[in-house]
Protein backbone atom coordinates (compact mmCIF):
# COMPACT_ATOMS: atom_id res chain seq x y z
CA UNK A 1 0.00 0.00 0.00
CA UNK A 2 1.34 3.42 -0.88
CA UNK A 3 1.44 5.91 1.51
CA UNK A 4 -0.69 9.15 1.03
CA UNK A 5 0.54 12.33 -0.65
CA UNK A 6 0.90 15.48 2.00
CA UNK A 7 0.28 18.87 0.28
CA UNK A 8 3.51 20.96 -0.30
CA UNK A 9 3.90 24.50 -1.21
CA UNK A 10 7.23 25.93 -2.34
CA UNK A 11 7.66 29.73 -3.84
CA UNK A 12 10.01 31.15 -6.56
CA UNK A 13 11.18 34.10 -7.59
CA UNK A 14 13.89 35.41 -10.49
CA UNK A 15 14.95 38.58 -12.40
CA UNK A 16 17.15 39.18 -15.11
CA UNK A 17 17.95 41.82 -16.71
CA UNK A 18 17.45 43.27 -20.60
CA UNK A 19 20.41 43.57 -22.91
CA UNK A 20 20.80 44.23 -26.30
CA UNK A 21 21.48 41.31 -28.40
CA UNK A 22 19.89 38.49 -26.98
CA UNK A 23 16.41 36.88 -26.88
CA UNK A 24 13.81 37.40 -25.21
CA UNK A 25 12.26 34.22 -23.70
CA UNK A 26 9.61 33.78 -21.00
CA UNK A 27 7.67 30.28 -20.39
CA UNK A 28 9.89 28.81 -22.94
CA UNK A 29 8.38 31.24 -25.53
CA UNK A 30 10.43 33.68 -27.85
CA UNK A 31 8.53 36.73 -27.59
CA UNK A 32 9.63 39.93 -29.92
CA UNK A 33 11.26 42.41 -27.77
CA UNK A 34 14.14 44.97 -29.12
CA UNK A 35 15.50 43.61 -25.57
CA UNK A 36 16.37 40.04 -24.77
CA UNK A 37 17.10 38.50 -20.54
CA UNK A 38 20.67 38.56 -19.56
CA UNK A 39 22.09 34.95 -17.99
CA UNK A 40 23.90 32.00 -18.50
CA UNK A 41 21.03 29.73 -19.28
CA UNK A 42 18.22 31.45 -21.74
CA UNK A 43 17.36 33.47 -18.46
CA UNK A 44 13.75 32.33 -18.41
CA UNK A 45 13.02 33.89 -15.43
CA UNK A 46 9.77 32.93 -15.17
CA UNK A 47 10.71 28.80 -15.97
CA UNK A 48 13.34 29.88 -13.71
CA UNK A 49 10.59 31.08 -10.70
CA UNK A 50 8.54 27.70 -11.42
CA UNK A 51 11.77 25.70 -10.55
CA UNK A 52 12.70 27.42 -7.56
CA UNK A 53 9.26 26.79 -6.98
CA UNK A 54 8.77 23.30 -7.35
CA UNK A 55 12.29 22.43 -5.60
CA UNK A 56 11.20 24.17 -2.68
CA UNK A 57 8.37 22.48 -2.22
CA UNK A 58 10.44 19.14 -2.48
CA UNK A 59 12.69 20.56 0.01
CA UNK A 60 15.61 20.37 -2.57
CA UNK A 61 17.25 23.52 -2.43
CA UNK A 62 16.94 26.33 -5.50
CA UNK A 63 17.61 25.88 -9.23
CA UNK A 64 21.41 27.26 -8.90
CA UNK A 65 22.18 24.16 -6.77
CA UNK A 66 21.14 21.64 -9.18
CA UNK A 67 22.19 23.88 -12.13
CA UNK A 68 24.81 26.53 -11.46
CA UNK A 69 25.56 28.80 -13.61
CA UNK A 70 29.68 28.02 -13.36
CA UNK A 71 28.89 24.89 -15.05
CA UNK A 72 28.99 24.90 -19.02
CA UNK A 73 26.27 22.32 -19.43
CA UNK A 74 23.90 24.92 -19.09
CA UNK A 75 25.23 27.36 -21.27
CA UNK A 76 22.58 28.94 -23.30
CA UNK A 77 20.18 25.85 -22.53
CA UNK A 78 16.72 26.02 -22.79
CA UNK A 79 15.04 26.67 -19.14
CA UNK A 80 12.21 24.22 -20.42
CA UNK A 81 15.17 21.71 -19.73
CA UNK A 82 15.54 22.38 -16.19
CA UNK A 83 11.57 22.08 -15.55
CA UNK A 84 11.76 18.48 -17.26
CA UNK A 85 15.04 17.48 -14.88
CA UNK A 86 13.16 18.79 -12.00
CA UNK A 87 10.23 16.30 -13.38
CA UNK A 88 12.10 13.55 -13.10
CA UNK A 89 13.38 14.40 -9.33
CA UNK A 90 9.55 14.75 -8.14
CA UNK A 91 8.70 11.49 -10.23
CA UNK A 92 12.08 9.83 -8.12
CA UNK A 93 10.81 11.03 -5.12
CA UNK A 94 6.75 9.52 -6.03
CA UNK A 95 5.53 13.02 -5.84
CA UNK A 96 3.14 14.97 -7.98
CA UNK A 97 2.90 18.26 -9.13
CA UNK A 98 -0.10 19.17 -8.53
CA UNK A 99 -0.25 22.93 -9.79
CA UNK A 100 1.58 26.21 -10.38
CA UNK A 101 0.93 29.77 -10.31
CA UNK A 102 3.18 32.21 -11.70
CA UNK A 103 3.29 36.08 -12.46
CA UNK A 104 5.38 37.82 -14.93
CA UNK A 105 6.81 41.63 -13.76
CA UNK A 106 7.53 43.99 -16.69
CA UNK A 107 6.49 46.90 -18.47
CA UNK A 108 7.23 45.10 -21.96
CA UNK A 109 7.02 43.30 -23.56
CA UNK A 110 3.11 42.74 -23.62
CA UNK A 111 2.55 38.66 -22.07
CA UNK A 112 -1.11 38.13 -22.54
CA UNK A 113 -0.94 37.08 -26.00
CA UNK A 114 1.67 34.40 -25.17
CA UNK A 115 0.63 32.69 -22.22
CA UNK A 116 -1.65 29.99 -24.08
CA UNK A 117 1.86 28.68 -25.44
CA UNK A 118 3.86 28.95 -22.37
CA UNK A 119 0.87 27.12 -20.22
CA UNK A 120 1.58 24.42 -22.92
CA UNK A 121 5.06 24.02 -22.46
CA UNK A 122 5.15 24.45 -19.15
CA UNK A 123 3.04 21.61 -18.92
CA UNK A 124 4.57 19.34 -21.02
CA UNK A 125 7.67 20.00 -19.94
CA UNK A 126 6.50 18.87 -16.31
CA UNK A 127 3.73 15.98 -17.43
CA UNK A 128 0.65 18.28 -15.93
CA UNK A 129 -2.52 19.29 -17.39
CA UNK A 130 -2.58 22.95 -18.95
CA UNK A 131 -5.63 23.36 -16.55
CA UNK A 132 -2.97 23.06 -13.45
CA UNK A 133 -0.43 25.76 -14.85
CA UNK A 134 -2.11 29.61 -14.00
CA UNK A 135 -0.09 32.61 -15.82
CA UNK A 136 -0.33 36.14 -14.83
CA UNK A 137 1.55 39.42 -15.97
CA UNK A 138 1.39 43.11 -14.71
CA UNK A 139 3.27 45.92 -14.32
CA UNK A 140 5.52 47.91 -12.08
CA UNK A 141 3.97 50.66 -12.84
CA UNK A 142 7.00 52.83 -14.07
CA UNK A 143 8.34 52.30 -10.42
CA UNK A 144 11.89 50.69 -10.09
CA UNK A 145 14.24 48.88 -12.38
CA UNK A 146 11.34 46.90 -13.89
CA UNK A 147 9.41 50.16 -14.45
CA UNK A 148 12.70 51.18 -15.61
CA UNK A 149 12.41 48.44 -18.34
CA UNK A 150 15.94 47.26 -17.35
CA UNK A 151 14.74 43.64 -16.24
CA UNK A 152 11.94 41.35 -16.13
CA UNK A 153 11.27 39.50 -12.88
CA UNK A 154 8.60 36.51 -12.51
CA UNK A 155 7.44 34.59 -8.79
CA UNK A 156 5.76 31.32 -8.77
CA UNK A 157 4.61 29.49 -6.13
CA UNK A 158 3.99 25.63 -6.58
CA UNK A 159 1.85 23.11 -4.73
CA UNK A 160 3.38 19.79 -4.80
CA UNK A 161 2.00 16.19 -3.20
CA UNK A 162 5.17 14.48 -1.76
CA UNK A 163 5.17 10.99 0.35
CA UNK A 164 4.30 10.97 4.19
Amino acid sequence: MSSPLIPRVGTGYDVHQLVEGRKCVLGGVEIPHDKGLDGHSDADALLHAIADAILGALALGDIGKHFPNSDPRWKNISSLEFLKAIRAMVEERGATIYNVDATVIAEAPKILPHTPLMRTRIAEALGISENAVNLKATTNETMGFVGRREGIAAMAVASVGCPA
